[in-house]
C-alpha cells in the first residue's frame, strides 16, 4: 500500500469484534435459507465495520469520513481494497450486490448515515431522527427483501419496522451513547419541554421528565410497529415471511419492556419468553 492509500485507509483495523450475537434481533438466522445466508452475513459484516469506523475514538471526524468514502468506493468498484479484514468486508458486500442484483444503495445509504454520525451528535426534531433512520436502518430491511425477490410494495412497512428498531436501539443505548460517544438522538426540544436535559442521562436512573420523553418516543414506535405489522402478509417467501413476523413481534415486546424498565439504570433486553412468544405468534403467518 503506497503512502497515498495509507493516508486513506490508515494503519489499523478498527473493527470492534462484535458479531451477530451482540444484536437484539436475528441476523442471518436459520429462518433465512442456507443459500442466501452468506450474502446476509457479508452485508452484516460490512455494516458492522462501517459502524465501528464512525464509533472509534482512534480516528478524528475527517479520518472517519475519508475511510468511509474509501469503503463506498470499494463497494462501487471504484477502488481496490487492501488485504485487511475491515476493508475486505466492502469487497465481499460489493460482490454480493453484483451476484444478487440487490441495489447498491442498500449498502451506500448506510455510509450516508455514518458520515452524519461523524459530525452530528445532537438532534432537534423527530423529522431529523426519521431522516437519519432512513439511511441508518431502513436499507437493512430493503436489502433482505430484495435479496428474497420481494417487490417494492413491501418497502413501506419494512421501513416502519426498521425505523422502530433503530429508535428502540437509541433508547436502549441512550446513556452509553452519551458517555462513550457524546452522541444523543433524543430530540432536544422534547427534553426541554419536560424540564430535563441531555446531561440527565448521566444520572444512573431515569427522572420523571426523562421518562415522559422516552414514552413520547415509544408512542411513535408503537405507531411504526402498527404499520410494520402489515409486512409479513405482503411477503411471498415463506422463510422471509416468518423472519419478518418474528422481528415484528420482538420489536413490539422490546418496546413494551422499555415502557416499564429503566434503560439508563441497565440495558433493557428481551427475555427467552419474549423470543418464544414472538416465534409462536410468527407461526400463524404460515397457515
Amino acid at each position: 500500500m503506497n503512502s497515498e492509500e495509507r493516508n486513506v485507509w490508515g494503519s489499523e483495523d478498527v473493527s470492534s469484534g462484535k458479531d451477530a450475537g451482540d444484536e437484539n434481533f436475528p441476523v442471518g438466522s436459520l429462518l433465512i435459507s442456507r443459500r442466501l445466508r452468506p450474502h446476509v452475513h457479508a452485508y452484516y459484516d460490512f455494516a458492522r465495520v462501517i459502524d465501528d469506523i464512525v464509533d472509534t475514538d482512534r480516528l478524528d471526524a475527517d479520518a472517519k469520513i475519508t475511510r468511509l468514502n474509501a469503503m463506498e468506493d470499494v463497494v462501487l468498484g471504484k477502488r481496490m481494497a487492501p488485504q485487511r479484514p475491515d476493508a475486505q468486508t466492502a469487497v465481499r458486500v460489493g460482490r454480493t450486490l453484483t451476484q444478487t442484483g440487490v441495489s447498491t444503495d442498500t449498502a451506500t445509504d448506510l455510509i450516508v448515515a455514518f458520515r452524519q454520525d461523524a459530525v452530528k451528535n445532537r438532534y432537534d426534531t423527530w423529522e431529523e431522527l426519521e431522516e437519519y433512520c432512513r439511511y441508518s436502518a431502513n436499507p437493512v430491511g430493503r436489502f433482505l427483501l430484495q435479496l428474497h425477490g420481494e417487490d417494492a410494495g413491501t418497502f413501506g412497512p419494512s421501513d416502519a419496522l426498521c425505523t422502530a428498531l433503530q429508535i428502540i436501539n437509541h433508547l436502549q443505548d441512550c446513556a452509553d451513547d452519551l458517555r462513550n460517544l457524546d452522541r444523543c438522538y433524543l430530540p432536544r426540544p422534547w427534553l426541554e419541554r419536560e424540564g430535563v436535559s441531555v446531561d440527565d442521562l448521566r444520572r444512573g436512573h431515569t427522572l420523571p421528565g426523562m421518562r415522559r420523553v422516552f414514552n413520547a418516543l415509544l408512542d411513535r414506535v408503537d405507531e411504526l410497529n402498527r404499520h410494520a405489522a402489515l409486512l409479513p402478509g405482503l411477503i411471498r417467501d415463506r422463510r422471509m415471511r416468518m423472519e419478518a413476523a418474528v422481528i415484528v413481534g420482538l420489536s413490539r415486546r422490546l418496546a413494551q419492556r422499555l415502557r416499564v424498565e429503566d434503560p439508563i439504570a441497565r440495558r433493557v433486553k428481551l427475555s427467552r419468553m419474549d423470543v418464544a412468544r414472538a416465534l409462536a405468534g410468527a407461526m400463524r403467518t404460515l397457515v
